[in-house]
């Protein structure tokens, strides 16, 4: 006696969400920072650091 195949639902791919307008979809931005004792005074170097949009995902945060 075969056994007869149960029928199994067809499934939609989930969707991707967009990449991220902030960091474009790298999940890290370069932000320029301050130096100097006292007076402090803006850098010419810049320093990576992760994205606060997407939590460095790269993905856009769904809501």
């Amino acid at each position: 006696m075969a056994a007869t195949r149960k029928p199994t639902g067809r499934r939609t791919a989930a969707k991707k969400p967009p990449p991220c307008s902030d960091c474009k979809n790298a999940g890290q931005v370069s932000e320029a920072f301050n130096v100097g004792g006292r007076t402090k005074r803006q850098s010419d170097d810049r320093q990576e650091a992760l994205c606060l949009t997407c939590f460095g995902t790269g993905l856009a945060p769904t809501d």
